[in-house]
């Protein structure tokens, strides 16, 4: 084996004991967040649950089908929760493996876009929590037919609660995206600005998919999508602009230290 062979070697293997390393600090972190949430898992299912509670009619209670489910799934919404509160550590965990690897202008970008993304993300799950819960909660129960009284299951509701975060907190990184795509070349302002026609109708359908065959709900996902599609053209220009800026800085630093340079030889 070459020298330049056992290097490479070297080097992967120092790769794979790094991402062991930090893997294992990962679980760790969501263990040591998910024990006090285990501890107190009644406490923030009635949390969670509050939104749909406030909204059912009188005499009407969400409901255990499953034996196990009184214990399991205040359980499983724990573990979320703790994998939820420790996404900042997760997230830096994996920033530190990775910003080795990047270039020094690539890392001034990274840096802004990683902490705006886990913002943006909980900004997303708070939207959906505060806002759309309750008033597609309220649409639900005043749709009910005649007859019918509404009692959901636990289980069932924790498993619609945890998609409507994702579905939105996914949303929400939509200008994240766009500066993303504008940033590494792939696609123009101009050609943003362009399609945009195509973009919302393209926006309402990933709501319809993402959220409950309701339109109160899907506008709900589609609207704040749209906005911040156009806040990431608006951030994206602002972007542009300055690294335009330190280039044109860039080149004339460059520029001038090469004529004093050949001031300096004659």
């Amino acid at each position: 084996m070459s020298a330049s062979e056992k290097l490479a070697e070297g080097t992967l293997l120092s790769h794979l004991l790094e991402l062991r390393e930090r893997l294992m600090r990962m679980v760790i972190a969501v263990v040591v967040v998910f024990v006090p949430c285990a501890y107190y898992s009644n406490q923030i299912f009635e949390h969670l649950a509050k939104p749909l509670s406030k909204q059912l009619p009188a005499g009407s209670s969400l409901i255990a089908t499953n034996v196990m489910s009184t214990f399991t799934t205040p359980l499983k919404l724990s573990f979320m929760v703790a994998a939820f509160i420790a996404m900042p550590y997760l997230l830096a965990q994996l920033w530190g493996f990775i910003a080795p690897g990047l270039y020094r202008h690539e890392k001034r970008f990274a840096v802004p876009l990683l902490v705006s993304s886990i913002v943006l993300f909980y900004v997303g799950v708070a939207f959906a929590y505060f806002v759309v819960f309750p008033m597609a909660f309220h649409f639900f129960v005043m749709t009910t037919p005649k007859g019918v009284q509404m009692m959901t299951d636990i289980n069932e509701y924790m498993d619609f609660a945890l998609t409507m975060f994702l579905g939105f907190g996914a949303a929400f990184e939509v200008p994240v995206a766009v500066m993303l795509l504008v940033l590494t070349g792939l696609v123009s302002i101009e050609k943003l600005v362009e399609v945009r026609g195509y973009v919302v109708i393209g926006i309402f359908v990933v709501a319809a998919m993402l959220t409950p065959p309701d339109a109160l709900s899907q506008v709900m996902m589609a609207l704040p999508m749209w906005v911040l599609y156009e806040g990431g053209i608006i951030f994206s220009r602002i972007l542009v602009r300055n690294r335009e800026k330190d280039r044109a800085a860039r080149e004339a630093a460059e520029k001038a230290a090469e004529e004093a340079d050949n001031n300096g030889d004659a």
